[in-house]
C-alpha cells in the first residue's frame, strides 16, 4: 500500500522538476539578464506597461519556478505561470500559428495539472 501511494507521488515530482527547470532556465533567467535591453519593447497585452509586464513575467518564471521546484506552495505558485502562459498562449500570441501556441499551451496544462495534484509528497513544504 505503502508503495502503491509513493508511486501515484513520482508524477508530480517529475512534473516539478522539469517544468521547473525548463522554465526557469529558458525563458525566466534571460529575462532578467536582460531586463534593461527588454524593459521597454516587451510586449503589454494587458496595457500596465512593457516594464511591469516584463516584472510580472519574470517574477512568476522566476521566482514562482523556484518555489515549483523546491515544492514550496506548488498550487499557489502555480497560478500565475498559468496566468502568464494563458496570457502568451492566448493574448500574446493570437492570430499567430499553432507552432507559437503550442509550447505555452503545454506549460499551461503542466501547471493547471499541478494546481489540481500539488507538489505531491517530494516537497519542502505543499
Amino acid at each position: 500500500m505503502i508503495t502503491k501511494h509513493l508511486n501515484n507521488q513520482y508524477g508530480p515530482l517529475i512534473i516539478r522538476l522539469f517544468v521547473g527547470f525548463i522554465m526557469l532556465i529558458q525563458h525566466g533567467l534571460p529575462k532578467l539578464m536582460n531586463f534593461n535591453t527588454k524593459k521597454n519593447v516587451f510586449p503589454d497585452p494587458l496595457g500596465v506597461s512593457s516594464e511591469l509586464s516584463l516584472a510580472l513575467v519574470i517574477f512568476a518564471e522566476v521566482i514562482c519556478s523556484v518555489f515549483i521546484i523546491l515544492g514550496l506552495k506548488t498550487r499557489l505558485s502555480s497560478i500565475p505561470l498559468l496566468i502568464t502562459m494563458a496570457i502568451a498562449a492566448f493574448i500574446a500570441h493570437a492570430g499567430h500559428p499553432w507552432s507559437k501556441q503550442e509550447l505555452p499551451v503545454i506549460y499551461l496544462a503542466c501547471y493547471a495539472s499541478l494546481i489540481f495534484t500539488g507538489g505531491g509528497a517530494f516537497t519542502l513544504k505543499d
